[in-house]
């Protein structure tokens, strides 16, 4: 009997051993796939390709280092990596390199219209977009007078922006439709990142209290909207997004 408790008691050890040289391998293998999903992430090998950023994880607890050449960056970069599988918390030590537009100047309004467009698909990411005092103009092709409209209504929405003149000509003949991801299926993180980045910068949904989750390219909105017609704005611009396939808003009406 003394010699089975020995052997019990032997066994009991090793497997208590076993665990805790296996906890430090899974943690490493879990961290080693969240800076590995992030580089290459539909936002990181997109948006922040020409931007220096390190990716550290341990335990779950990632920190981002480096440089990024827009202050929008620091937030894509930081909401991407939040929405990853097994991430717990993000530490956010990007610095914007170069000069810092001044908030509501032309060159600041000129960035978030920009970054706006890139992030719905129904309008045309190659519009040239210039602002003075205020006034956006915007120039280039659209496919058909519907695209035209639809990119002025985007632009007209971006906080800051006093006006819009739309100078882009309609072609003759529509641009041959492209998949604008090259056939990629955006990751469900870089949607989640894009969606929270254009609800922010719409100014009709800036000030909208909403959560962001995507699970197979399913957006679910949860939160509160001020009335009816706002649920209904935010669900318009979410489907418009890239990487979207649907939404679900379960959103509250205050």
């Amino acid at each position: 009997m003394k010699i089975k408790t020995m052997f019990s008691v032997a066994l009991m050890m090793a497997s208590l051993v076993l665990l805790v040289i296996s906890m430090p391998v899974h943690a490493t293998k879990l961290d080693d796939d969240i800076e590995s999903s992030a580089k290459k992430s539909y936002v990181f090998k997109t948006y922040l390709k020409g931007d220096d950023i390190k990716v550290k994880s341990e335990d779950g607890g990632v920190v981002l280092t480096g440089t990024v050449s827009e202050e929008s960056h620091k937030s894509l970069a930081q909401d991407t990596v939040a929405s990853l599988p097994g991430v717990k918390s993000v530490e956010n030590k990007l610095e914007v390199k170069g000069e810092h537009p001044a908030e509501k100047s032309d060159a600041w309004i000129t960035t978030k219209v920009k970054t706006t467009l890139l992030f719905h698909r129904s309008v045309s990411a190659i519009t040239e977009v210039n602002t003075k005092n205020g006034i956006v103009t915007l120039k280039g092709n659209a496919d058909n007078l519907a695209e035209k409209d639809l990119t002025t209504e985007y632009a007209k929405d971006v906080d800051g922006v006093k006006d819009v003149k739309n100078e882009m000509t309609v072609s003759k003949t529509p641009r041959k439709k492209t998949d604008d991801t090259a056939g990629e299926k955006i990751d469900d993180a870089s949607t989640t990142a894009q969606v929270k980045m254009m609800l922010l910068f719409h100014r009709s949904t800036s000030a909208v209290n909403t959560k962001v989750e995507t699970n197979n390219s399913v957006v679910t909105l949860s939160g509160k909207a001020r009335n009816t017609a706002e649920k209904d704005l935010v669900t318009k611009l979410v489907e418009d997004v890239k990487g979207v396939k649907s939404v679900n808003n379960q959103m509250t009406v205050e």
